[in-house]
């Protein structure tokens, strides 16, 4: 929904005025649609250095008027080589970046407006190193968006045309446009013809050419002057010579009757009203205005790069006509005086362009634009999971939301999600990311814009021959899909209770337990839902360098399983078992032991295992991986950021005969030994460091590690929400997770405190590990034990 900006950025450039003008354009519609708002201007080549204007000056001019062929092999290498055009935009991105940084945090804007495309690579390096998170629109004032106009960070860009949107696309696939009416100020808009000419004080009869190349005024003028002259029928030659006074001295000293040089003009409008056709060569600022005011536009013999560009693409939208040569010019003037049929029909031609919107409500929906991001590597962390799924072991988290029973039907049910992923999915970034996953390369994430609910949510309602339990196991069995963002929602509503179950799954990538957690809250839960505290903030590098150099060492050593127990060749077959533990008696059982209630649930999962091993298996070595959360305040990673932000621990634990209480103090230790050591610090390092190789390298390395050669299960306890939460006014009673198996490893047990539970999600391969529910019975047992010995 659109709000009204307390302060407007425009950053644009004086190079020529055309960017100026497209930028007093917006901050004349700006202060039309929000009143009392604050425009602040910032020139981004003044930004990037003192002397970057008038160098770049220079060279524009030089590459126009004297190396044409060198500006138009530039602007063909920006088209023709994709690996050019994303290495200049970066080099450009690079160095206006964190000195624009700087500007825009003094400014502290609530939207910004780009006019110039060196000044929109800086705000593109911006979005993607974190640092703008307000909306970010781009005017594309050239009628042919070249590939330095266009980024993929920009939230919108307004372009000129349909022929405009289709040429942004082919240059940067992944941005975002539309279509815009002409940038212009409300002054540049149809008048009376004779009462403009009558103001300026010329007659009210006679065809009246006006030449106009911009404020620099250079190009083929004088040569468009020749051929008008040589028309007969044409009255005046206007000519706006800009700030190139030598060039007016020029025209003044040929003494011709019918030519008005002419130098810096403040009433363009008025002068465009004055005339019958508008001769221009670069088809900017200067096009526009004459479209908005309802005059015929003749290219003539267009600049080299975008002014050639821009001609082209105007006159195949039948918005120009295109003179490359001065024969064309004079013929094209002479059958417009003789046949006033077809510049009338040019004029309503441009007149109905110009109207086919209100530029002063498409600046008024910038402040509502949704936030865009472009392609982007994954994170290590997260790649690691792309490249870890097999065909028989999908990379995906998830969890089982139970709810109170609710007189809703199954279809109110539906319909209630549907709507809360129409208003809520687009606005979390974990939820609209896309997966491209390119053989051989790094895999990119891509933002799919908005959500169809159709693409992410099943509904179903029960009959009474049909296992719940059943339907839950396919769900999580079942891949999810890639080819959109990769979540998938199902509802079950049992008519017979009242009761509604909602699965949720998500692609390992996407985001570790709390960061699905949280999107789930979000996206559901009725009202305000803050996310959980993150945990501390981060040390100095002085405190984590010698327990990452320490941790290493000890992943070395530890590496390698020492038993096979549950390892083997992995199948796709899943079987998943639950529990719930009242979160307050573990929570005192663990005070009456003297250990966190992290420690004491991971306990009594040694303990289940243990008794589902039996005692031939009892003495073995059993090693799990148990991920830790490494998000903070002070890292940017709260529990709401997309990602994978956790640390592993390494940790045997102790399956061999041994009281229940003893087992729950060695697991403890356990867990308390490998934090001293630096462990979590350095497995951080590794994932982070494996990101370094080259994509295939990464994924053979990922492959090697993560699975039974290293370890026997995964065994997670996250944190929660104790707050009662509720969905459509119901209560979200229960939480329970799923987690994924690693290649070869045959169970993964996941915990999570919700309320007044503790709910446990156990998953195996019955290929290689017991039933899950065997070792929920199992998980049960053992704390009815500790609860009764309490």
């Amino acid at each position: 929904m659109s709000f009204q900006p307390r302060r407007v950025l425009l950053l644009s450039a004086t190079i020529g005025e055309g960017h100026n003008a497209t930028a007093r354009a917006v901050e004349e519609a700006a202060r039309e649609v929000w009143p009392g708002c604050e425009v602040v201007w910032l020139d981004a080549l003044s930004i990037m250095g003192r002397w970057v204007p008038p160098t770049f000056n220079w060279i524009y001019v030089t590459n126009v008027e004297s190396t044409p062929w060198l500006y138009d092999f530039f602007y063909d290498a920006l088209w023709r080589y994709r690996w050019f055009a994303n290495a200049c935009r970066r080099f450009v991105g690079a160095w206006c970046g964190p000195l624009l940084r700087r500007a825009i945090r003094q400014v502290d804007p609530d939207l910004v407006v780009s006019t110039y495309p060196l000044g929109t690579a800086g705000l593109d390096w911006m979005r993607r190193h974190g640092d703008l998170d307000v909306p970010v629109a781009a005017i594309v004032s050239d009628f042919a968006p070249h590939p330095f106009w266009v980024y993929p960070e920009a939230d919108l860009h307004h372009v000129m045309s349909e022929a405009s949107l289709r040429a942004m696309r082919r240059s940067e696939p992944y941005a975002v446009g539309a279509v815009s009416a002409p940038p212009v100020r409300r002054d540049f808009a149809p008048r009376d013809r004779a009462a403009a000419r009558s103001e300026f004080g010329f007659p009210e009869s006679g065809f009246t050419a006006l030449i106009s190349c911009g404020a620099l005024s250079f190009g083929s003028v004088e040569r468009a002057v020749d051929a008008a002259l040589r028309v007969e029928g044409i009255d005046r030659v206007l000519v706006v010579c800009g700030r190139n006074g030598a060039l007016r001295e020029r025209l003044l000293a040929r003494g011709e009757r019918r030519l008005e040089p002419l130098g810096w003009v403040e009433d363009m409008p008025g002068l465009m009203a004055c005339s019958d056709v508008v001769i221009t060569n670069a088809g900017g600022a200067t096009a526009l205005e004459a479209l908005a005011c309802g005059r015929a536009v003749l290219m003539f013999e267009p600049i080299a790069g975008h002014g050639r560009a821009n001609a082209e693409l105007m006159a195949d939208a039948g918005l120009a006509e295109l003179c490359p040569r001065e024969s064309q010019l004079i013929s094209t003037l002479r059958r417009w005086i003789t046949e006033p049929q077809e510049l009338r029909d040019r004029e309503e031609r441009a007149l109905k362009h110009s109207r086919s919107a209100e530029f002063t409500d498409q600046i008024a929906a910038l402040a509502g634009l949704r936030r865009h991001s472009g392609p982007r590597r994954l994170r290590a962390q997260d790649a690691f999971f792309v490249y870890a799924t097999t065909p028989e072991v999908p990379q995906q988290t998830g969890a089982i939301l139970s709810l109170e029973p609710s007189p809703d039907s199954a279809q109110a049910w539906c319909q209630h999600l549907s709507h809360r992923i129409e208003q809520h999915a687009a606005t979390l970034p974990v939820l609209t990311r896309t997966l491209v996953n390119r053989t051989g390369r790094r895999p990119m994430w891509t933002d799919a814009g908005t959500i169809d609910p159709a693409g992410h949510l099943d509904c179903r309602q029960l009959r009474s021959d049909e296992d719940a339990d059943a339907i839950t196991s396919e769900f999580f069995s079942t891949q999810v899909p890639t080819d959109r963002p990769p979540w998938q929602l199902q509802l079950l509503h049992d008519p017979a209770t009242g009761r509604v179950t909602v699965l949720a799954k998500m692609h390992h990538s996407l985001g570790d337990g709390l960061a699905v957690t949280s999107a789930l809250v979000t996206l559901l839960c009725d009202g305000h839902n803050p996310a959980s505290a993150p945990g501390s903030g981060r040390r100095s590098w002085r405190q984590r360098v010698p327990e990452v150099l320490r941790g290493l060492v000890g992943l070395a050593t530890s590496a390698g399983a020492s038993s096979r127990t549950w390892t083997g060749r992995s199948s796709p077959a899943r079987s998943f078992g639950h529990l719930a533990l009242p979160a307050v008696r573990v929570r005192a059982r663990a005070r009456d032991h003297g250990v966190t209630s992290s420690a004491l649930l991971i306990g009594l999962a040694a303990e289940a295992l243990h008794r589902a091993m039996g005692e031939q298996r009892a003495d073995a070595r059993f090693r799990v991986m148990v991920p830790r959360t490494a998000r903070t305040g002070r890292n940017g990673a709260g529990t709401a950021a997309p990602g994978n932000h956790t640390h592993t621990l390494s940790v045997d634990l102790p399956v061999g005969p041994m009281p229940l209480v003893w087992r729950i103090r060695a697991v403890a230790d356990a867990l308390a030994e490998p934090d001293h050591s630096g462990q979590p610090e350095a497995a951080g390092a590794v994932l982070a460091g494996l990101g370094l190789l080259p994509a295939p390298l990464h994924a053979w390395v990922v492959r090697r590690i993560y699975g039974s050669r290293f370890f026997n299960a995964v065994v997670s306890v996250m944190p929660g929400r104790r707050r009662p939460a509720h969905v459509n006014g119901t209560l979200l009673s229960r939480v329970l997770p799923v987690l994924s198996l690693a290649d070869g490893v045959g169970v993964a047990i996941g915990a999570i405190g919700w309320g007044e539970e503790f709910g446990f999600g156990i998953t195996t391969d019955p290929a290689l590990a017991p039933a899950a529910g065997e070792l929920a019975d199992h998980l049960r047992d053992a704390f009815d034990e500790l609860r009764e010995r309490g």
